[in-house]
């Protein structure tokens, strides 16, 4: 029987007994971490993976997702690199671990370079402090790994990771939950960005349809692609579908060539009609803040920042679910 649609919390990369306590007081159940600081070099071991799951146990929460592997686990892969096959393997390795820890999703994306910003914050309301990207900032001749990669090339490396990695994923009973490019452009670095369009993902998903694969619906992402409109159209198509697997909650000022992340409310979104077409859509599983400003005197990971966004969250999810469906 489905829980239905809830707050998690996420966005930090050590389980500490402080941490443990926040989640608690945020009045969350469910946490994921992003790419955990764990042992290994190349892969992650059971042991380490079952010790954080059980430690969130005791503490009457649960660990729904680990969140990206370090790049280096798997950048021969996504470039196509001699190496690429031995990655796989230990990549193959830590799904089938925290399938064994009973760590359920695995969230990824699908970029080499990385989250791009441009120096310099925005200022936002009382002077807090956000994240910004600006495309004509950046040099575009730049080129971060050697060399132009093709859209064409970097679909063939994604076909030839999905086929050998989306099968174990199935056989651990992983589900694998794939994240839009940030910022969602064509290219960036002479690297092309795949996921940055809804076709883009909608390919993905019709090439690799299985119940353990989906999309990890990051809305400030789909919100820099078209605003409100490209947001409402991916969560109506892929909801239904059974394709959200969990959901990254944020929203920015602009879009994709020239944006920066907000408040949530200060941004391109009608955030109430959003967390309704989430339910509509038949969404029932949790959902996290995700880049948050920075707040007056806050910590580096953004307490204040966060406390505020999970409210806020907490607030229309308890809304939307009391308000009943529309009739079509």
């Amino acid at each position: 029987m489905s829980e239905g649609m809830r707050i998690g919390v996420g966005q930090f990369s050590e389980l500490t007994d402080e941490m443990l306590v926040y989640i608690q007081q945020l009045g969350a159940r469910d946490f994921l971490m992003n790419t955990p600081k764990l042992p290994g070099e190349q892969e992650w071991a059971y042991e380490d993976l079952r010790a954080l799951r059980e430690r969130a146990e005791g503490a009457g929460l649960r660990l729904m997702a680990l969140e990206n592997v370090p790049v280096h686990f798997y950048d021969k892969v996504m470039l196509g690199l001699p190496g690429r096959d031995e990655q796989i393997q230990h990549m193959a390795n830590t799904i089938r671990n925290m399938g064994r820890a009973g760590i359920p999703i695995l969230g990824y994306h699908w970029m080499p370079s990385r989250v791009w910003r441009t120096p310099e914050p925005a200022t936002l309301r009382g002077g807090a402090r956000a994240t910004r990207f600006n495309l004509a900032e950046h040099d575009p001749n730049q080129l971060t790994h050697g060399r132009v990669y093709t859209a064409e090339e970097m679909w063939d490396n994604y076909v030839y990771y999905l086929e050998r990695i989306l099968p174990v994923a199935e056989e651990a009973g992983v589900t694998l939950a794939l994240h839009p490019d940030d910022p969602p452009v064509p290219m960036l670095g002479g690297v092309a960005r795949i996921f940055h369009s809804f076709e883009g993902f909608k390919r993905a998903m019709d090439t690799f349809d299985s119940p353990n694969h989906g999309l990890d619906f990051c809305i400030g992402c789909w919100s820099e692609m078209g605003g409100m409109e490209t947001v409402l159209q991916g969560i109506r198509y892929f909801g239904p579908r059974g394709k959200i697997v969990y959901v990254h909650f944020r929203d920015v000022q602009g879009t994709a060539t020239c944006f920066n992340e907000c408040f949530l409310g200060e941004g391109n979104l009608d955030t109430l009609a959003v967390m309704m077409a989430l339910k509509e859509a038949g969404f029932t599983g949790f959902i996290i803040d995700d880049h948050v400003p920075q707040m007056i005197n806050d910590t580096p990971w953004g307490h204040r920042g966060r406390a505020f966004a999970t409210g806020y969250l907490t607030a229309l999810i308890e809304v939307v679910q009391k308000l009943p469906l529309a009739q079509h």
